[in-house]
């Protein structure tokens, strides 16, 4: 199966994505933050990244502009709350692969 990293400050949801992920047979690593989420997908290189936006210290968009500028292609599933047509527009012009809105 995949590995998948969950960049997610949301402690309650990060541990329920990990779990339902799991159990579907894929390893998964958890980053609480940008600069950690960055630092992780850099180092154990996942097949796919679920960010989250509104993230303390680095936001997801900054952490997805990084990862396309360096030449990272792993494709990224925005999972935010942040529901407006100009934050999907702009998630979608810096890179991310697909946009889904909390809940889900």
């Amino acid at each position: 199966m995949a590995r998948v990293l969950v960049v997610e400050d949301n402690v309650d949801l990060a541990y329920g994505l990990q779990n339902n992920l799991e159990i579907e047979g894929h390893e998964v690593r958890v980053a609480e933050n940008g600069e950690a989420g960055l630092k992780e997908a850099g180092q154990w290189d996942p097949e796919l990244i679920i960010l989250d936006l509104m993230l303390p210290d680095l936001d997801g968009y900054r952490v997805l502009q990084h990862l396309r500028r360096s030449g990272n292609p792993t494709p990224v599933l925005i999972l935010t709350a942040r529901g407006e047509e100009s934050d999907k527009v702009l998630g979608f012009r810096l890179g991310a692969d697909d946009y889904v809105t909390k809940p889900f």
